[in-house]
Order: structure tokens, then sequence, then C-alpha cells
């Protein structure tokens, strides 16, 4: 639909969203019971009652499925670290700012890692646009203010990279590195360009 030359987003119909409901309830419940590697998308389909052809066409695959259901987490993250309470939302200056987004960061990734790692590893880059593209737009802009002249562009990729769902993964559950041990590194990263 196009007012005032403006194409407005089309409507989900009631029963699409009644089914997307039901879908994403159905593979939250089985991500909660069986785990990431029990999603299945036939097995979701059967649960929510649906045909694996309605979840194929709505979601792709289950690296789309995966990241619908990381999405209303996102939306909270990004909502408070751009309009949120300091020090991750504004008024307080960009290196605080920073080191709260890189912790937060950390948190969320943790929280959700099974289905981050699923979605991440699901085509060689997998894990750029969308989310990423928001995170980096957000340091650099940080970066920039924290340091100016510095190569925001690129200094925001460094701190971004260790947070890769597939790097943690391996760190956390591999190495026996914390989330505490991760974010004493970054913190050390950001000392080096900040001060």
């Amino acid at each position: 639909m196009t007012v005032n030359g403006m194409t407005s987003p089309r409507r989900e119909r009631a029963d699409a969203a009644r089914n997307r409901v039901k879908i994403l309830t159905a593979a939250a419940e089985i991500v909660t019971t069986h785990g990431v590697e029990g999603l299945s998308m036939a097995e979701v389909a059967a649960a929510a009652g649906v045909g694996v052809g309605t979840l194929y066409r709505r979601f792709g695959d289950r690296s789309g499925l995966a990241y619908a259901l990381i999405d209303e987490r996102e939306r909270e993250f990004q909502a408070a670290f751009i309009e949120g309470p300091p020090p991750l939302g504004p008024g307080v200056e960009a290196p605080a700012r920073i080191r709260a987004f890189l912790h937060a960061l950390t948190d969320r990734t943790v929280e959700q890692l099974d289905l981050l790692l699923m979605a991440e590893t699901a085509a060689p880059l997998a894990r750029f646009g969308g989310a990423y593209d928001g995170y980096h737009a957000h340091l650099s802009m940080l970066i920039a203010q924290a340091r100016p002249g510095a190569d925001a562009y690129v200094l925001a990729d460094a701190l971004l990279a260790p947070l890769a769902a597939p790097l943690l993964a391996h760190r956390l559950r591999g190495r026996g590195v914390t989330a505490e041990r991760v974010k004493a590194g970054l913190d050390g990263l950001l000392a080096g360009f900040t001060t």
C-alpha cells in the first residue's frame, strides 16, 4: 500500500498471526524441553498444528526459526541501548556506554547461546546483517565520540568479534572461560583505545 509516496508495511492476516504465535510457542517449548538439537521443522509443525510447508514459507529453515525465537529478546536489547537508562542508554560518556553495551551483549549472547549458534552458523555470512549491523553502527558511533580520528568502523568489528556465538560457545564450553572473563578481556581492549 502506498500513502503519500511512502510504502507502508503489509499487515499480517489474523490467521497468519495466530499461526506465527502457535509456531513460536511450540518451537520455544521444544527448545526448553529438548534443547536446540531437538528443534526440527517437522516436530514444530506437528506441535503447532500447522503444515510443514507453512513453516518453511514463513521461516525458510531452522535458522530462520531460530532468529524468530531470538527476535523478542533482541528487540528488548536494542531498545535498552538506544533509548534505555544509562549507562547502556544515553546519558553518560561514550567509554562508559561502550563498556555497558559490551557487557550487556555478552550476557545477551550467553542467554540464548544455542539459538544464536544455530542461527549464526546456518550460512557462511549468517552472523552479519540485521542485528550485527545495528550493533556495529552503535559501537562505531560511540567509538568515534570516544576517540575522534580512530578507525571506528574497524574497531567496532574488533570489539564484536569475541562475541560471535561459535567462538563464545567454544570458549565457555570447551575452554572453561567464564562470561566474566570475556567481559574483563573486552574491558582491556576498550581501555587500549579510549585512554
